[in-house]
């Protein structure tokens, strides 16, 4: 994936994440409060909008360090942490489909394994 695709993605997540956010802070406000699915909406937001930041960090590093592919792996964990962790809430929030939260989890190994990729990504030595 190139530079320039990653920084669009971020941005794109990123629009969504306010979208999301407002959504729930008005139109969803009611059903949330209801159904007591109003903290994780905002779990769900919060989540989505950490790693679209973090994807925009990892646009920029892709530019200053292009040789380091690991980046590029961690930007895939992360957008599928997205739309996974963050995406599977969503949907349990408004549909109250309760199996939803068994995937849940994998979306947050993704951006466990996003993060530690790019911690390994500036090791001493590293070119990778």
């Amino acid at each position: 994936m190139k530079t320039e695709r990653i920084l669009q993605i971020a941005a794109a997540f990123g629009a969504l994440a306010v979208v999301f956010g407002a959504f729930g802070a008005h139109a969803l406000e009611t059903l949330l409060l209801e159904t007591g699915r109003l903290d994780t909406f905002e779990t769900a937001v919060s989540y989505h909008f950490y790693h679209s930041l973090a994807l925009l960090l990892l646009g920029a590093l892709t530019h200053l360090f292009p040789e380091k592919k690991r980046l590029i792996t961690s930007a895939w964990f992360f957008i599928a942490g997205i739309l996974i962790f963050s995406g599977s809430l969503y949907v349990l929030c408004l549909s109250q489909v309760t199996w939803l939260g068994a995937i849940t989890p994998l979306g947050g190994l993704a951006f466990i394994l996003g993060w530690v990729l790019l911690f390994f990504s500036f090791g001493k030595g590293n070119q990778s």
